[in-house]
């Protein structure tokens, strides 16, 4: 005898439940969190120990707005990671004093 219900095998990731709602969120709110995840991010990847790692910010725009060209390399792995960053962002990310450290070509006034 069949039995009329069905259950499905495996185990299935759910995404973040906090996520899940951005969509109703005001979209400077979203806009917020996506900067302060991918600054985690950066962070995350610049003070890990992983090689030979080259980490540059270049400024690559001063009218209407400053912007930053934030490049991470790691030839060992083939890698690299270009990020573009407004002068807030930048100040926030350059907070973490092991962050300055791994930071070549520190835009003046930093």
């Amino acid at each position: 005898m069949l039995s009329s219900v069905m259950t499905i095998r495996g185990s299935y990731k759910i995404a973040s439940r906090s996520g899940a709602f951005d969509g109703y969120l005001d979209p400077a709110v979203r806009c917020a969190r996506r900067v302060e995840r991918i600054l985690d991010s950066l962070r995350a990847q610049i003070t890990a120990d992983d090689g030979k790692k080259t980490v540059r910010i270049r400024r690559i725009l001063s009218e209407p707005r400053e912007i930053f060209r934030l490049e991470i390399e790691i030839p060992e792995q083939g890698y690299q990671r270009t990020t573009l960053l407004d002068r807030d962002a930048l100040e926030e990310l350059l907070e973490v004093e092991e962050v300055r450290e791994r930071v070549r070509g520190l835009p003046p006034g930093n």
